[in-house]
């Protein structure tokens, strides 16, 4: 169930954040399905998810490593967040950011959609 959402824009690019609740690693997986299909035009579709204290995956998708899925978790994390995935979709503005730029952009697009969550 969608209970979140935002968009971050950076040097032309867009980042369309999705927060959804989820309950198994199997649900994670069809939900990404699910995005990736939506949004089969978009360039990247990156996540993190966190079930319970020692489950959680991430996915950069294309970015270079590190700079998508693991920002988007540490954001969940500090939100304080549980049994949700966080996906980003990234529509290239056609100005590479670098990976300080895209760690920031994808945490940024992770923070306006857990900022939007239906409370």
């Amino acid at each position: 169930m969608l209970i979140g959402e935002g968009i971050y824009k950076s040097k032309g690019s867009r980042f369309l954040s999705f927060v959804e609740t989820i309950v198994s690693e199997d649900e994670a997986k069809q939900r990404v399905a699910w995005y990736k299909k939506k949004y089969y035009d978009a360039r990247h579709v990156c996540y993190a998810y966190r079930l319970g204290k020692d489950l959680w995956r991430t996915k950069d998708d294309g970015e270079p490593h590190g700079t998508a899925g693991m920002p988007i978790l540490r954001t969940i994390d500090a939100a304080g967040q549980d049994n949700i995935i966080v996906v980003v979709v990234r529509y290239f503005g056609g100005t590479l950011l670098g990976t300080g730029g895209l760690m920031v952009a994808y945490r940024e697009a992770a923070k306006e959609a857990l900022n939007q969550i239906k409370k």
